[in-house]
């Protein structure tokens, strides 16, 4: 069961440092620009989207690491919505592409890694009742 629990560990580790880094970057725009910045004119909902991720990312990590089920559904749920609010920026706006691949990445890995370390997860969970 301890390989399980490692993997786990190793997951979210990957995660959480993927998070930091957006956070950085979100971080720095909001430093630079501000709260209220329009990302050059685009739509609020976008806007708000983008600058809320400078904390949603920081509270992601953070939940990774002191409670694991809730830092991986948040963690699932900011990739989803990322790339599919950056597909239609994307195709509506233009984006930089290399930031898009490296985003789409991260949502494949995340889906494809998620279960493991859910299930480890739920397996230590259920160790700790007994």
């Amino acid at each position: 069961m301890k390989p399980l629990r490692h993997q786990s560990f190793l997951i979210r580790l990957i995660y959480a440092i993927c998070l930091a880094g957006a956070f950085y970057n979100h971080a720095r725009t909001v430093a630079v620009h501000g709260l209220d910045w329009d990302y050059g004119g685009l739509p609020v909902f976008v806007c708000f989207f983008w600058t809320g991720l400078t904390f949603v990312d920081a509270f992601a990590v953070i939940l990774l690491m002191l409670k694991p089920k809730l830092g991986l559904s948040l963690s699932a749920a900011i990739i989803v919505c990322d790339v599919a609010i950056n597909s239609w920026v994307g195709l509506t706006y233009g984006i930089d592409i290399a930031s898009f691949v490296a985003q789409a990445l991260f949502l494949v890995f995340v889906m494809s890694t998620i279960g493991v370390a859910w299930r480890a997860e739920s397996r230590r969970a259920l160790g700790q009742q007994a």
